[in-house]
Protein backbone atom coordinates (compact mmCIF):
# COMPACT_ATOMS: atom_id res chain seq x y z
CA UNK A 1 0.00 0.00 0.00
CA UNK A 2 1.43 3.55 -0.87
CA UNK A 3 0.79 7.07 0.21
CA UNK A 4 -2.47 8.33 -0.21
CA UNK A 5 -2.65 11.29 -2.34
CA UNK A 6 -5.57 13.67 -3.02
CA UNK A 7 -5.81 17.14 -3.59
CA UNK A 8 -8.79 18.25 -1.56
CA UNK A 9 -10.46 16.20 1.46
CA UNK A 10 -13.59 16.90 3.55
CA UNK A 11 -13.88 15.10 7.22
CA UNK A 12 -16.86 15.04 8.79
CA UNK A 13 -17.00 14.96 12.93
CA UNK A 14 -13.36 16.17 12.80
CA UNK A 15 -12.86 17.94 16.10
CA UNK A 16 -12.70 14.98 18.49
CA UNK A 17 -11.63 11.12 17.93
CA UNK A 18 -11.12 9.11 15.09
CA UNK A 19 -12.23 12.36 12.67
CA UNK A 20 -9.73 14.70 14.62
CA UNK A 21 -7.05 11.34 14.03
CA UNK A 22 -7.68 11.85 10.49
CA UNK A 23 -7.13 15.53 9.84
CA UNK A 24 -3.89 15.01 12.08
CA UNK A 25 -2.75 12.46 9.77
CA UNK A 26 -3.80 13.99 6.66
CA UNK A 27 -1.85 17.32 7.75
CA UNK A 28 1.27 14.63 8.42
CA UNK A 29 1.54 13.21 4.97
CA UNK A 30 4.80 13.98 3.02
CA UNK A 31 2.20 15.82 0.11
CA UNK A 32 -0.66 16.51 2.30
CA UNK A 33 -3.65 17.43 0.14
CA UNK A 34 -3.96 21.27 -0.63
CA UNK A 35 -7.24 21.79 1.09
CA UNK A 36 -8.35 19.64 4.28
CA UNK A 37 -12.26 20.54 5.24
CA UNK A 38 -12.72 19.57 8.79
CA UNK A 39 -16.12 19.44 9.86
CA UNK A 40 -18.17 19.82 12.88
CA UNK A 41 -21.27 21.06 15.03
CA UNK A 42 -19.58 24.11 16.56
CA UNK A 43 -16.36 25.47 14.92
CA UNK A 44 -15.51 27.61 17.78
CA UNK A 45 -16.51 25.89 20.82
CA UNK A 46 -14.24 24.10 23.36
CA UNK A 47 -14.49 20.72 21.65
CA UNK A 48 -12.96 22.46 19.00
CA UNK A 49 -9.98 23.64 20.38
CA UNK A 50 -7.46 21.43 19.02
CA UNK A 51 -8.71 21.40 15.67
CA UNK A 52 -8.41 25.42 15.89
CA UNK A 53 -5.16 25.16 17.29
CA UNK A 54 -3.72 22.95 14.23
CA UNK A 55 -5.86 25.61 11.93
CA UNK A 56 -3.25 28.55 12.81
CA UNK A 57 -0.66 25.90 12.25
CA UNK A 58 -1.65 24.77 8.61
CA UNK A 59 -3.23 27.53 6.30
CA UNK A 60 -4.31 24.51 4.35
CA UNK A 61 -6.70 23.51 6.93
CA UNK A 62 -10.13 24.89 6.54
CA UNK A 63 -12.94 24.19 9.26
CA UNK A 64 -16.21 24.38 8.42
CA UNK A 65 -19.42 24.39 10.20
CA UNK A 66 -21.42 21.31 9.62
CA UNK A 67 -24.75 19.84 11.04
CA UNK A 68 -25.09 16.55 8.99
CA UNK A 69 -29.11 16.29 9.54
CA UNK A 70 -29.76 19.65 8.60
CA UNK A 71 -29.65 20.55 4.47
CA UNK A 72 -29.51 23.70 4.99
CA UNK A 73 -25.95 23.54 7.03
CA UNK A 74 -24.71 21.04 3.72
CA UNK A 75 -25.83 23.34 1.24
CA UNK A 76 -24.01 26.28 2.81
CA UNK A 77 -21.14 24.12 3.78
CA UNK A 78 -20.88 22.66 0.19
CA UNK A 79 -21.01 26.53 -0.47
CA UNK A 80 -18.05 27.55 1.28
CA UNK A 81 -15.80 24.49 0.14
CA UNK A 82 -16.97 25.11 -3.71
CA UNK A 83 -15.45 28.35 -3.06
CA UNK A 84 -12.11 27.08 -2.92
CA UNK A 85 -11.70 24.33 -5.10
CA UNK A 86 -13.59 26.51 -7.84
CA UNK A 87 -13.63 24.09 -10.51
CA UNK A 88 -11.37 21.44 -9.22
CA UNK A 89 -14.14 19.40 -7.55
CA UNK A 90 -13.92 17.80 -4.42
CA UNK A 91 -11.27 14.77 -4.57
CA UNK A 92 -12.36 12.59 -1.19
CA UNK A 93 -15.23 12.65 1.39
CA UNK A 94 -15.16 10.71 4.30
CA UNK A 95 -18.08 10.78 6.48
CA UNK A 96 -16.80 10.30 10.16
CA UNK A 97 -19.62 12.12 11.96
CA UNK A 98 -21.90 9.64 14.15
CA UNK A 99 -23.12 9.44 17.40
CA UNK A 100 -24.19 6.36 19.43
CA UNK A 101 -26.84 5.68 22.46
CA UNK A 102 -26.23 2.54 24.22
CA UNK A 103 -29.80 0.73 24.44
CA UNK A 104 -31.52 -2.67 24.65
CA UNK A 105 -34.36 -3.97 22.90
CA UNK A 106 -36.42 -3.19 26.10
CA UNK A 107 -35.31 0.52 26.70
CA UNK A 108 -34.46 1.48 22.67
CA UNK A 109 -36.88 4.82 21.86
CA UNK A 110 -38.24 5.76 18.52
CA UNK A 111 -36.12 9.28 19.35
CA UNK A 112 -33.17 7.66 20.04
CA UNK A 113 -33.04 5.69 16.96
CA UNK A 114 -34.22 8.04 14.86
CA UNK A 115 -31.51 10.64 15.71
CA UNK A 116 -28.80 7.99 15.27
CA UNK A 117 -30.53 7.14 12.02
CA UNK A 118 -30.07 10.59 10.92
CA UNK A 119 -26.82 11.25 11.98
CA UNK A 120 -25.23 8.12 10.93
CA UNK A 121 -26.98 7.00 7.66
CA UNK A 122 -29.04 9.74 6.73
CA UNK A 123 -26.25 12.37 6.69
CA UNK A 124 -23.77 10.07 4.60
CA UNK A 125 -27.07 10.35 1.77
CA UNK A 126 -27.47 14.17 2.39
CA UNK A 127 -24.03 14.67 1.84
CA UNK A 128 -23.26 12.74 -1.20
CA UNK A 129 -26.64 13.95 -2.75
CA UNK A 130 -25.07 17.87 -2.43
CA UNK A 131 -22.55 17.42 -5.03
CA UNK A 132 -22.52 16.66 -8.10
CA UNK A 133 -20.77 12.82 -9.11
CA UNK A 134 -18.26 14.19 -11.10
CA UNK A 135 -16.81 15.63 -8.24
CA UNK A 136 -15.45 13.05 -6.74
CA UNK A 137 -14.30 11.42 -10.70
CA UNK A 138 -12.03 8.88 -10.08
CA UNK A 139 -11.02 8.88 -6.70
CA UNK A 140 -12.58 7.57 -3.70
CA UNK A 141 -15.42 8.05 -1.56
CA UNK A 142 -15.58 6.75 2.08
CA UNK A 143 -17.90 6.82 4.89
CA UNK A 144 -17.32 5.20 8.25
CA UNK A 145 -19.36 4.37 11.01
CA UNK A 146 -18.41 3.81 14.58
CA UNK A 147 -19.09 0.37 15.77
CA UNK A 148 -19.69 -0.54 19.23
CA UNK A 149 -17.95 -2.79 21.10
CA UNK A 150 -20.63 -4.15 22.29
CA UNK A 151 -23.61 -5.02 19.85
CA UNK A 152 -26.78 -3.30 20.52
CA UNK A 153 -29.87 -3.19 18.47
CA UNK A 154 -29.57 0.25 16.74
CA UNK A 155 -26.22 0.04 16.22
CA UNK A 156 -26.36 -3.66 14.38
CA UNK A 157 -29.50 -2.21 12.34
CA UNK A 158 -27.58 0.70 11.55
CA UNK A 159 -24.50 -0.83 10.48
CA UNK A 160 -26.35 -3.44 7.95
CA UNK A 161 -28.19 0.43 6.73
CA UNK A 162 -24.96 2.51 6.02
CA UNK A 163 -23.34 -0.80 4.02
CA UNK A 164 -26.40 -1.05 2.02
CA UNK A 165 -26.32 2.39 1.27
CA UNK A 166 -22.89 2.60 0.56
CA UNK A 167 -23.20 -1.00 -1.89
CA UNK A 168 -26.34 1.42 -3.21
CA UNK A 169 -24.08 3.93 -4.06
CA UNK A 170 -21.35 2.20 -5.63
CA UNK A 171 -23.53 1.30 -7.93
CA UNK A 172 -24.93 4.49 -8.64
CA UNK A 173 -22.02 6.06 -8.89
CA UNK A 174 -19.52 3.56 -10.53
CA UNK A 175 -20.16 5.52 -14.10
CA UNK A 176 -19.03 8.35 -12.58
CA UNK A 177 -15.73 6.89 -11.54
CA UNK A 178 -16.63 7.26 -7.54
CA UNK A 179 -15.48 4.61 -5.37
CA UNK A 180 -17.53 4.02 -1.85
CA UNK A 181 -16.36 2.07 0.59
CA UNK A 182 -17.42 1.21 4.41
CA UNK A 183 -14.49 1.25 7.06
CA UNK A 184 -14.60 -0.60 10.69
CA UNK A 185 -12.11 1.74 12.29
CA UNK A 186 -11.89 -1.05 14.74
CA UNK A 187 -12.37 -0.72 18.67
CA UNK A 188 -10.44 2.71 19.18
CA UNK A 189 -9.27 4.67 22.30
CA UNK A 190 -11.88 7.72 21.87
CA UNK A 191 -14.66 8.69 24.07
CA UNK A 192 -17.41 6.33 21.98
CA UNK A 193 -15.67 3.62 22.47
CA UNK A 194 -13.80 4.43 26.20
CA UNK A 195 -18.16 3.87 27.01
CA UNK A 196 -18.70 0.53 27.52
CA UNK A 197 -16.00 0.51 30.60
CA UNK A 198 -12.79 -1.23 28.86
CA UNK A 199 -9.86 -0.22 27.33
CA UNK A 200 -10.49 -0.70 24.13
CA UNK A 201 -7.60 -2.09 22.54
CA UNK A 202 -6.57 0.25 19.05
CA UNK A 203 -5.50 3.88 19.46
CA UNK A 204 -6.13 6.44 17.12
CA UNK A 205 -2.99 6.80 15.39
CA UNK A 206 -3.29 2.99 14.80
CA UNK A 207 -7.28 2.90 13.40
CA UNK A 208 -6.46 6.12 11.22
CA UNK A 209 -3.03 5.65 10.02
CA UNK A 210 -4.03 2.03 8.37
CA UNK A 211 -7.64 3.27 7.11
CA UNK A 212 -5.93 5.84 5.21
CA UNK A 213 -2.90 3.21 3.79
CA UNK A 214 -6.50 0.86 2.61
CA UNK A 215 -7.74 4.30 1.01
CA UNK A 216 -4.47 5.06 -0.91
CA UNK A 217 -4.75 1.37 -2.72
CA UNK A 218 -8.57 1.21 -3.16
CA UNK A 219 -9.71 0.24 -7.02
CA UNK A 220 -13.27 -0.52 -8.45
CA UNK A 221 -12.85 -3.93 -7.19
CA UNK A 222 -13.24 -2.68 -3.80
CA UNK A 223 -15.90 -0.06 -4.12
CA UNK A 224 -19.50 -1.21 -2.29
CA UNK A 225 -17.22 -3.13 0.42
CA UNK A 226 -17.26 -3.35 4.16
CA UNK A 227 -13.50 -3.05 5.11
CA UNK A 228 -11.97 -2.65 8.76
CA UNK A 229 -8.96 -0.67 9.45
CA UNK A 230 -6.67 -3.28 8.19
CA UNK A 231 -7.96 -3.68 5.06
CA UNK A 232 -9.70 -7.41 5.75
CA UNK A 233 -12.90 -7.45 4.51
CA UNK A 234 -16.27 -7.72 7.09
CA UNK A 235 -19.30 -9.89 6.44
CA UNK A 236 -22.09 -8.36 6.88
Amino acid sequence: MGELRVRSVLVTGANRGIGLGLVRHLLGLPNPPEWVFAACRDPKGKQAQELQNLASKHPNLVIIPLEVTKPASIKAAAASIGERLKDSGLNLLINNAGMLVYKTLDTETQEDMAQVYATNTIGPLLLSQVRPPPQLQEHPSSSMAPSPPHPDPCGVSLQAALNMLTKCQSLGYREHGILCAVFHPGWVQTDMGNTAGDKPPVTVDESVGGMLKVMSSLSEKDTGTFLDWEGKVVPW
